[in-house]
């Protein structure tokens, strides 16, 4: 690969999804190289107008009666993201809460639906809450977890986790794009595993919305949770998505029992009676204003394209990996991440024994990635808004804080935020 700066200007002077730079507040303007975009995407530039809109308007002058169109936000918003973003049908993708309770609900709902079954099954490099959560389902229901071991640079190898595989298994929680590594699963063919053995598969998809191809419908998927403040752009604390495929939704029962769930909500009947389909995973009044915001990102990310934004992903990340062998690998930095492009999601990572250091050298030097344990600093373009440009500049950056040794004299305690 041609690792001169002006090879990376060629790329962005081709780049179809250039003009969407312009579309993000700040970027451009405030300086940063920012590589985070898979932790909390950069603001859309219409989502302050779209806030305004339901404050002003909907709020302030519609008051209560604005809830003749903000009922129907979670499936219509879910229909959204199931059409542009997750390769889904109409009527099987909700938002609201968040990822963990989104996990919580439907692993419960999983569980019941296949009783008789005591073990859960999830990778041991997986995200803390989606194991805890794991563990704390099985605590509460006597159940037995089987963690699978997974290479921390590599991700999960499927032989291994067919082997944790039998009639015991009621549902095994995975992630598509792993939150460390960004190894990329194969989420057709591990989903196929665990229903040979009659077990449910649920998916986290919240590293992949947004930046690499998810089509669930296509890959027969069962259940899926995931966030909406990374690539898809809705903000910090923005609420999740949940997915049920439509065969299951009559047939599972998920254990927060709220009226927004309720069939006929305003009856205010004494008794709960789910409502047909995926509202009946709803539980309480949804968060009207954030999913304002989602609507936002996930209609810019819908306009893009995810194969475009795929693509250009897989590009970034290599011109990220050519660097970094090229620049940081003879001061010790070594890839943290598979090399080939078709096993890895949006984000790079990177070892190094100083990496906490080396993370707050960066962002002294206007470079934004974040640090992951045990010594990784993860680097995370986003297609829609990273420039090929921003991570030359980012990683000729790097270089010189390793060059120059300035990572030395930052502090090796880590900060409550990494």
């Amino acid at each position: 690969m041609d690792l001169c700066r002006t090879h990376a200007e060629t790329l962005d002077a081709e780049d179809p999804l250039a003009a969407f730079r312009a579309r993000f507040a700040g970027a451009g303007e405030d300086g940063l190289l920012y590589l985070d975009g898979n932790s909390l995407g950069r603001m859309p530039r219409e989502t302050p107008a779209a806030l305004a809109r339901v404050v002003e308007d909907e709020w302030a002058r519609g008051l209560v009666g604005s809830w003749a169109s903000w009922i129907g936000a979670a499936t219509r918003l879910g229909d959204r993201l199931a059409a542009g973003v997750l390769g889904a049908g109409p009527g099987e993708v909700l938002v609201g809460d968040s990822t963990s309770v989104n996990l919580y609900k439907l692993l419960v709902a999983g569980v019941d639906a296949r009783p008789g079954r005591d073990v859960l099954v999830c990778c041991a490099d997986d995200f803390p809450t989606d194991r805890y959560i794991v563990a704390g389902v099985a605590a509460a229901r006597g159940m037995t977890v089987r963690e699978v071991p997974a290479d921390i640079d590599e991700g999960l190898d499927a032989d291994v986790l067919a082997a944790a595989l039998d009639e015991r298994v009621a549902v095994v929680v995975l992630s598509a794009v792993a939150y460390r590594s960004g190894a990329l699963a194969d989420i057709a063919a591990l989903t196929r595993a665990a229903r040979d053995v009659g077990a449910l598969v649920l998916w986290d998809l919240s590293h992949a919305a947004g930046a690499v191809p998810v089509d669930l419908a296509a890959a027969g998927a069962d259940l899926a949770v995931g966030c909406t403040y990374k690539y898809l752009g809705g903000g910090p604390g923005a609420p999740a998505f949940l997915y049920v495929r439509r065969e299951l939704q009559e047939r599972l029962r998920q254990p927060i029992w709220g009226w927004f769930g309720q069939r006929d909500q305003f009856a205010m009947g004494p008794e709960y009676d789910p409502v047909p389909g995926v509202e009946r995973f709803g539980v309480g009044t949804p968060p009207v204003l954030a999913m304002a915001a989602v609507e936002v990102g996930a209609g810019l990310v819908a306009e893009a394209g995810i194969g475009r934004l795929a693509a250009k992903g897989r590009a970034l990340g290599q011109l990220t990996v050519a660097l970094a062998d090229a620049w940081l690998a003879p001061h010790g930095v070594a890839l943290a991440s598979p090399r080939d492009p078709a096993r890895r999601g949006s984000h790079v990572t990177l070892a190094h024994p100083q990496a906490w250091q080396l993370t707050q050298a960066l962002v002294d030097r206007g470079v934004v990635p974040d640090f992951r344990t045990p010594d990784r600093v993860r680097l995370g373009p986003a297609p829609l808004y990273t420039r090929f440009v921003d991570v030359w500049d980012a990683m000729d950056r790097f270089r010189a804080v390793l060059a120059e040794g300035a990572h030395e004299r930052y502090p090796t305690e880590r900060a409550r935020v990494t």
